[in-house]
């Protein structure tokens, strides 16, 4: 069987390498993907770091991978060869247990993540169970379409599961991959949204993706102007901030809803919460309806990343530019290797 050529980590932190494996038989129910670009993402810098402690080297990262199907396995469903598909987070489900027989299949405790224990999008093929090949929609431009399999769900889920209205206030914290497309998805929404940011030289670019007010996240009179005004607040950010604070700034029902990993505990008075009847959740990515749900939404609505691109080759070149916070808002890699 020929190998596949890729990128990999040989140890936690290290810069990635040319780095070649041969992918083994097909299974009944898989599909291998000819890579055409692949989002880089922060979580591949934390699986590449090996932040949440279950990384495996050779690590090939990559979910948020954009091609065509070039190999199917014999119980395939509703594909076809040549069909242009995306995979992100999640490759694989049961299909058995309540979750996934439920719709929640993203939330099978048998799921297989695209890139912890088998090789990611930074390569010339992925493979991935059929259920989580999603086709990509007239109208949707495959070079920047990555990060919508893993940014751009995460942020969208929050929308489908919780009932938000075209009605709602909607605010989001921290302007970046995640929440410049969170901004986006409220407004086409008909959601009145909120940014909060820590840069206010944001604020021109937040007014033109979508926001109708701009915030800082570090000003406490500013936070404090809004009590009791908003429906959902979704926190993109992975660092702690004065949540007690940003509670105070939902309405009655409100709900503060956590997509990104922040490693410190949330401090937030029960009181605080028992009184307005308010919630405090979080959620990963979504299902493969709501996925594709998602990009039928981008599709109509001319939504779409912003992205700026690099060569699959200049992997590392990519990966010292979104560590230093310069990323405008997403990164795509343009596969390569002929």
């Amino acid at each position: 069987m020929s190998k596949i050529r890729a990128w990999a980590a040989q140890a936690a932190g290290q810069k990635l390498e040319r780095y070649d494996y041969t992918p083994g038989p097909l299974d009944d129910e898989e599909v291998d993907i000819a890579v055409e670009h692949c989002g880089l993402c922060h979580s591949d810098l934390s699986m590449i770091d090996n932040d949440w402690k279950f990384s495996a080297y050779p690590l090939v990262p990559g979910h948020e991978a954009i091609g065509r199907i070039v190999a199917m396995g014999a119980q395939i469903k509703g594909l076809r060869l040549g069909q242009r598909v995306g995979v992100g987070w999640t490759s694989s489900s049961c299909l058995h247990c309540a979750p996934c027989v439920g719709g929640d299949q993203q939330l099978c405790g048998d799921s297989r993540a695209t890139i912890s224990g088998r090789p990611g999008g930074f390569a010339e093929r992925v493979r991935a169970q059929w259920v989580w090949a999603i086709p990509l929609p007239d109208g949707i431009a495959p070079a920047v379409a990555g990060p919508l399999f893993c940014g751009g769900i995460t942020v969208f889920t929050p929308f489908i599961e919780y009932g938000i209205s075209p009605t709602s206030r909607v605010g989001v914290v921290g302007i970046g991959g995640l929440g410049h497309l969170a901004i986006k998805f409220a407004k086409a929404w008909g959601c009145e949204v909120t940014a909060f940011t820590s840069s206010p030289a944001k604020r021109k670019e937040l007014m033109a993706q979508g926001a109708h007010r701009v915030v800082a996240s570090n000003d406490a009179k500013q936070i404090a102007a809004l009590a009791g005004s908003l429906d959902l607040v979704i926190v993109t950010v992975n660092v702690p901030l004065d949540w007690q604070a940003i509670t105070a700034t939902l309405a009655p029902r409100g709900r503060l809803h956590f997509v990104g990993a922040v490693l410190d505990p949330v401090e937030v008075q029960a009181f605080s919460l028992i009184s307005g009847q308010k919630a405090i959740s979080g959620s990963a990515i979504g299902s493969p309806a709501n996925m594709a749900k998602m990009l039928e939404f981008c599709a109509r609505h001319g939504i779409a990343p912003e992205v700026e691109h690099f060569p699959m080759s200049k992997i590392n070149e990519a990966i010292v530019h979104l560590r230093s916070g310069k990323a405008r808002y997403r990164i795509v890699l343009d596969a390569d290797f002929d």
